[in-house]
């Protein structure tokens, strides 16, 4: 079965303080998309990358990832990010793989990670990557008065990939189309509301973050 990496690359720069979208800015001469896709080229699981951007910008990433060979397809996304999910899962040409859906921002996931994400894939429908929570989080009312203190050793914030099944994440946006009710904000998200399938946690890490604000890239930069 193939595994197929489909990178979501639609995003802005606006929490980054920039004029174009954050996976577009340079460190040590190379775009952070760039770093992330590498990332996959280099895993030994990965059979095909797709990419998935914002139409302005589908030359632009074409160019820039031309010289990575797993790369298949660049195609353009949605409004919001189960829009460019949707388009990019249905994009796929297989009956079944394993999907492994990942933000284009976040260039520092190890290959460690990818390929324990594979190795889960073999008995599961769903996985996703988390780290634990450090801080205590509260639950607030719509005044802002906290309603709620979750036990924290319960609470994971979710990274990613979060990689599925094909037939089972086609299945999830296919029903998540036309239905109003639906308001999560990522694919597992989808999987829960629909009662799909169990989804399956594994260890991320501190590093695998997601680009969004300016001291983020410089983050990336001492790593990278």
């Amino acid at each position: 079965m193939k595994n197929i990496a489909l990178i979501l690359a639609s995003g802005t720069g606006s929490r980054c303080g920039l004029d174009y979208p954050k996976q577009f800015a340079e460190i040590k001469g190379k775009c952070i998309l760039q770093y992330t896709v590498e990332k996959f080229q280099n895993n030994k699981n990965i059979n095909e990358i797709i990419l998935v951007t914002n139409k302005e910008y589908l030359k632009k990433v074409e160019n820039l990832t031309k010289v990575y060979s797993k790369v298949s397809k660049v195609i353009a996304g949605g409004e919001t990010r189960k829009d460019s999910s949707y388009n990019g899962i249905f994009s796929i040409n297989e009956i079944e793989a394993n999907v492994y859906i990942h933000d284009g921002v976040r260039p520092l996931i190890s290959d460690k990670i990818i390929s324990t994400c594979t190795e889960e894939m073999k008995n599961n429908s769903a996985v996703c990557v988390t780290i634990d929570s450090t801080d205590t989080i509260f639950e607030t009312d719509d005044k802002g008065i906290i309603s709620r203190i979750p036990n924290r050793k319960q609470l994971k914030r979710a990274q990613t990939p979060q990689c599925f099944r094909l037939s089972v994440i086609r299945k999830a946006h296919e029903l998540a189309k036309n239905d109003p009710s639906c308001q999560v904000t990522d694919d597992c998200g989808l999987i829960m509301h629909y009662k799909l399938a169990n989804i399956k946690t594994i260890q991320g890490s501190n590093n695998n973050i997601k680009i969004t604000y300016p001291e983020d890239i410089n983050f990336a930069e001492k790593l990278l």
